[in-house]
């Protein structure tokens, strides 16, 4: 049987011109520098196959994914509606679905709260994405702004998602340490960290070892220096707390799966990795996350 893969971190080009959707503009051109960055062999613009909803889900389904997550985003520089991510979710929702995201900051408290709650109990959403570092004025996770959002989220049982990274515009926002005071303020929230802050790789390890309720997703910096502490880690105690992503359109979904499994993962670790912590930590039915890779997409 062919391993189930949930991939945490899949978007389309065509969602947006920040993920490669118009040939010829700087946004498509930083696409494919940042696919050459984090070690994309061969096709620096595979992505454009996804510049069309059959592309992507032909892709998806080429790769073998059991399901793939899209992520949405507000922020002051890029909004990506949750209404566009429920309808990508609508083309295959048997392979995917779909997060959305808030900026309360931006939205206002009330606002944010609202649009949240739509997002899960209306279109069908499966977690909330916050970016405190590309806020305008940057914060860190354990700004007030965001406690509500956190409470919510707590009350309805979904995951938050938290992105940084090293391409947050001012790196001292790329810092997880406020993430200790989400985690212990909100014990039953899960908690879901994109790029895995990397390259502070240590730093939230050490949060991560002390809360239970802190996932990691590296994504496409799991194949990058340092990054082995992150596997060191998964075949000791963090083996429920770290999971697969491509970062699709950023590197390659099935060149990012077959790096993955060269990484020195223990066996007895892989299923969970590419597929059963993730499933948890988004409320999905096993029974229908586990249909077979190649079924009708």
């Amino acid at each position: 049987m062919t391993r189930p893969i949930i991939d945490m971190r899949c978007r389309p080009a065509y969602l947006h011109d920040f993920f490669g959707r118009t040939p010829g503009t700087p946004d498509y051109d930083t696409v494919r520098w940042l696919n050459r960055r984090v070690g994309t062999r061969g096709d620096d613009q595979h992505f454009a196959r996804s510049s069309t909803p059959e592309g992507f889900l032909a892709e998806i389904a080429d790769a073998g994914l059991t399901r793939a997550v899209v992520v949405g985003r507000h922020t002051p520089g890029q909004h990506l509606p949750n209404d566009d991510i429920a309808d990508i979710v609508a083309l295959d929702p048997s392979r995917l679905t779909g997060i959305g995201a808030v900026d309360p900051v931006v939205q206002g408290e009330a606002a944010a709260l609202s649009v949240a709650e739509r997002a899960i109990r209306d279109l069908g959403l499966r977690g909330i994405d916050l970016e405190p570092g590309f806020g305008s004025p940057a914060r860190h996770p354990d700004d007030r702004a965001y406690f509500p959002v956190y409470e919510l989220a707590q009350a309805l049982d979904v995951p938050v998602f938290l992105m940084s990274g090293p391409t947050t515009p001012d790196p001292r926002y790329n810092d997880p340490a406020g993430i200790a005071a989400v985690a212990q303020a909100f014990p039953r929230l899960k908690i879901g960290v994109f790029h895995g802050y990397w390259p502070n790789v240590q730093a939230i390890l050490g949060l991560a070892f002390r809360w239970e309720n802190v996932h990691l997703i590296p994504d496409m910096y799991l194949f990058q220096t340092g990054s082995e502490a992150y596997v060191h880690a998964a075949n000791g105690w963090l083996g429920d707390q770290l999971l697969f992503g491509s970062s699709y359109p950023f590197r390659p979904i099935g060149q990012s799966i077959e790096d993955a499994q060269a990484l020195g993962l223990k066996d007895s670790m892989l299923d969970r990795f590419f597929h059963d912590n993730a499933a948890r930590l988004l409320g999905l039915d096993r029974t229908a996350a586990l249909h077979e890779p190649g079924d009708a997409a």
